[in-house]
């Protein structure tokens, strides 16, 4: 029990004190045992803290068990899934550092997005709002064939340094950290992408982006984290949030 209790407190503060770019190794076991368990964190229970982008409960394809919220995509509606869509938090959060595992079915699709402006009488998506990490798997989608809409990439706007994500049906551990417009991704232990945000180069980005006619989009400095419906199985966990 002892070397456990050490074995936790050892990586947990390794997490927690890498430099930016440094490979960290971290075990299957220990993922959500990281920086993400301490006090500071708010755990984002799947049946209590979201709802559905738009509504005030929970769509039924989105499961809940533990700590995993499972979108079952086995029934279809256009692109995305019957009783599901995309899933919001309940808060809105301005400066944040998020951890949480995912995972994705063959050849499927999803994301997280931050800084959502849930005003569905203006936007009918969540990412007409807010900047995402890509959740994809690389092997069987074709995003996953593009630098730019990779795994862990913000889609569309800035590709994902290297890939360090796992195949399709296994666990993938990211962090999102947004300090005054200074964005970092991490994954799986490393960084992968580095970000300013709301300068004149953003601007720029997104004038040359898809999002280009989307004119409040990448604005918000304040918002609330989605969880997508791209009309696939996916599977989240461990989901950890703090206001820094």
């Amino acid at each position: 029990m002892v070397y456990r209790i050490l074995c936790i407190f050892f990586f947990g503060t390794l997490m927690a004190c890498h430099p930016s770019g440094t490979k960290v190794t971290v075990p299957s076991d220990v993922t959500s045992l990281s920086s993400a368990d301490s006090a500071e964190f708010l755990s984002m229970s799947p049946s209590t803290k979201w709802h559905s982008y738009g509504k005030d409960k929970l769509g039924s394809a989105w499961k809940t068990s533990d700590n995993t919220l499972h979108l079952d995509a086995s029934v279809k509606e256009g692109w995305q899934t019957k009783n599901g869509g995309d899933i919001v938090t309940n808060e809105e959060f301005a400066d944040f550092d998020l951890s949480l595992d995912w995972k994705i079915a063959t050849a499927g699709n999803s994301g997280i997005i931050f800084f959502v402006h849930e005003d569905t009488s203006k936007y009918h998506y969540a990412w007409e709002t807010g900047p995402e990490m890509q959740v994809v798997d690389n092997e069987g989608d074709a995003d996953g064939k593009n630098a730019i809409t990779r795994a862990g990439s913000m889609y569309d706007l800035v590709a994902v340094s290297k890939d360090v994500f796992k195949p399709a049906g296994e666990w993938n551990h990211v962090e999102i950290t947004c300090r005054n417009g200074d964005l970092v991704f991490h994954a799986n232990g490393e960084q992968v992408l580095h970000e300013t945000l709301w300068d004149d180069a953003w601007k720029k980005l997104i004038a040359q982006s898809k999002f280009h006619e989307m004119k409040d989009f990448g604005t918000f400095r304040k918002g609330k984290i989605c969880l997508q419906d791209h009309g696939a199985d996916v599977w989240y966990r461990n989901i950890r949030i703090r206001r820094l």
